[in-house]
């Protein structure tokens, strides 16, 4: 404990501002993946005080951030949207995928995979975090507006026969389920859909309406409603925000601008007695254990979403030890990665049960940290510590925030997240990655965060192995050595050594992206050379496909008596060959040699050739 109080002073001054910082940020948070302000703020505090305690990066501030908010919101609408608009029976198992999502990154930890995170492709990440600040800003256009589907009448009543299809779809599987549905006898169907009343189905109607105008498509199809009745208050009380959160940044950063923008605009908008809509009330007291998501839990339900919540994971891993790599930076320390995933995924578990949403290390947050003096630990601790009692004792008064103040911090953080260095140079990258970037970036907006990043990756390694195996095929080389490039040791060859013995130069990995290459070109071989020597000395890895294709070639040439020689063959190659017997049944250890000069010398003796 001696360490975590060597900087009390500097950490409590940075934990507290960066707790302060993370205030209007959570609540926005919260209220974007449709938990509400109270899940923003849970998630902060449970995962910046765990993940302190047991991360790996003492410096670091964790939290929601817009990433991990994005695809829990996408992650959110969906599980509502299964069970019909209904947040209460979604619930358990939207907080099941964070729990599972936190677990996998604990396994992660275990497993050692943080030092593998580093070599997700750029065009990829880049693409998502553009994506992501693309989706905020559109999801935000409703609330800026002051459109709340709640209030739309018009828009929920044209729900109705729909809402009734539902209920009645939820009686018949209940009574399914039950064991009480009796094809030739719906008496206790007809009863139980007499208790349907107005209310059940206008609420359902609502749901369903709901449902419909989430997200980016459901935004860009209600956009032309809410045209129609924007309401000017909320849209100025978002405008005023916004142009404090960039202004005040002008005068000083010392104080967080978000913050400010926050208790102004609030501040004048009750001590002006304007009608607006506030954010939803957050509940009074220490947060309470959702026990719904262990007595509701279905692994059966929940296994549809396994793969959103290894997603969900490794997106956390990246923002968090991205943030990592920008804390070293700052403190001129070391993060330990892996340590620093067990401590995300057990600040994201608990979060979890205390109804939170998942985060991340949050880099704005660990910046303003290390400059207030933040140093261990401690100061992770301190921030949540700080964002706790503020629930304890303010919330009364943070229920009054107005919607449209967090809508306008949202807009600001949409428009900071996106990858505009990226952005700045895509006609001047390769084709290639300003393909994977688009896709990425059209598939995360219109369609799946999660898939779009999958099928990124599979576009971007195809690319990639796609360019190793032409740099591969320019180096392979194998050709008569009166026109090969020789190397420097080859170069007071005979002409008759020449004329007789033909050399292959293979520089860099054999793998399976140029394998067929390599069998094509061992095929030029004319039938009256008998003597092959294959140079090795700049192959440092051979993989399973590239193994069986030299095998291959071998064979080959072993059936027209050709006798293969090999050099400079490094220790990874040797042992696989080794594994699968070229060495005993193709290549006589003889043959091997470290070097040419040993190789050309015995070939000159047994074979009588002049050198």
């Amino acid at each position: 404990m001696k360490n975590i109080f060597e900087n009390i002073k500097g950490d409590f001054l940075g934990g507290l501002t960066a707790g302060i910082v993370a205030l209007p940020l959570a609540l926005a948070f919260g209220v974007s993946s449709g938990l509400g302000p109270s899940a923003g703020l849970y998630g902060a505090i449970f995962l910046s005080f765990f993940a302190a305690l047991f991360g790996g990066t003492p410096s670091q501030i964790s939290g929601p951030t817009a990433p991990m908010t994005a695809v829990s919101m996408v992650v959110i609408a969906t599980i509502i949207g299964v069970h019909n608009g209904s947040l209460e029976h979604a619930l358990p198992y939207i907080l099941g995928v964070f729990l599972l999502s936190g677990l996998f990154q604990i396994a992660l930890g275990l497993l050692g995979a943080g030092k593998f995170i580093k070599y997700i492709p750029y065009p990829v990440v880049s693409g998502f975090m553009t994506a992501i600040g693309v989706i905020i800003l559109i999801t935000q256009i409703l609330p800026v507006m002051g459109f709340d589907v709640k209030e739309d009448q018009a828009y929920i009543e044209q729900f109705k026969p729909l809402a009734e299809e539902k209920i009645l779809e939820k009686i018949l599987l209940e009574e399914s389920q039950e064991g009480l549905l009796v094809l030739e006898d719906f008496e206790e169907t007809i009863k139980r859909a007499k208790e349907v009343n107005e209310k059940t189905i206008y609420e359902e109607a609502t749901n369903i309406a709901k449902n419909s105008t989430s997200g980016v498509i459901g935004t860009i199809k209600t956009i032309p409603r809410a045209l129609n009745g924007v309401n000017w208050i909320e849209v100025l009380l978002a405008i005023g925000t916004i142009i404090i959160v960039y202004g005040f940044k002008k005068i000083t950063t010392t104080v967080p601008s978000t913050l400010v923008a926050l208790i102004v605009v609030t501040s004048l908008a009750i001590g002006l007695g304007i009608e607006y809509k506030s954010i939803q009330q957050i509940p009074d007291g220490f947060p309470k254990i959702q026990w719904e998501l262990f007595s509701e839990f279905s692994f059966i339900k929940l296994l549809p979403y396994v793969l959103t919540a290894l997603t969900l994971s490794l997106l956390g891993a990246i923002d968090s030890l991205l943030t990592s790599v920008v804390a070293d930076n700052l403190t001129k320390t070391r993060h330990l990665p892996n340590k620093e995933l067990i401590g995300q995924g057990i600040g994201n578990s608990v979060a979890a049960i205390f109804g939170g949403i998942p985060g991340a290390g949050a880099t704005i947050r660990t910046v303003v940290n290390i400059q207030s003096g933040g140093k261990t630990k401690l100061s992770g601790m301190i921030a949540a510590i700080t964002l706790l009692i503020t629930l304890l004792i303010l919330s009364p008064i943070a229920s009054q925030i107005p919607a449209a103040v967090l809508a306008g911090i949202l807009v600001t953080v949409g428009i900071g997240v996106m990858d505009y260095k990226g952005l700045s140079i895509i006609m001047k990258i390769p084709k290639t990655e300003i393909i994977v970037m688009l896709v990425v970036l059209v598939l995360s907006v219109f369609w799946n965060l999660v898939f779009a990043v999958g099928i990124g990756l599979v576009i971007a390694s195809l690319f990639f192995m796609k360019k190793m195996a032409d740099i591969s095929k320019k180096e392979l080389r194998l050709v008569n050595l009166n026109i090969e490039n020789l190397w420097e040791d080859e170069k007071n060859l005979s002409q008759s050594f020449k004329e007789k013995v033909f050399i292959k130069h293979l520089s860099g990995p054999l793998f399976f992206g140029f394998t067929a290459d390599f069998v094509n070109i061992s095929n030029q071989i004319p039938q009256s050379a008998k003597i092959l020597i294959i140079r090795m000395d700049e192959v440092p890895y051979v993989d399973q496909s590239g193994l069986f294709a030299l095998e291959d070639v071998l064979i080959d040439l072993s059936k027209k008596n050709t006798e293969v020689y090999i050099v400079g063959l490094k220790a990874q190659p040797k042992y696989l060959m080794n594994i699968v017997g070229i060495f005993q049944e193709l290549i006589p250890k003889e043959r091997l040699f470290q070097n040419f000069e040993d190789c050309k010398n015995f070939i000159v003796e047994s074979q009588s050739i002049e050198v």
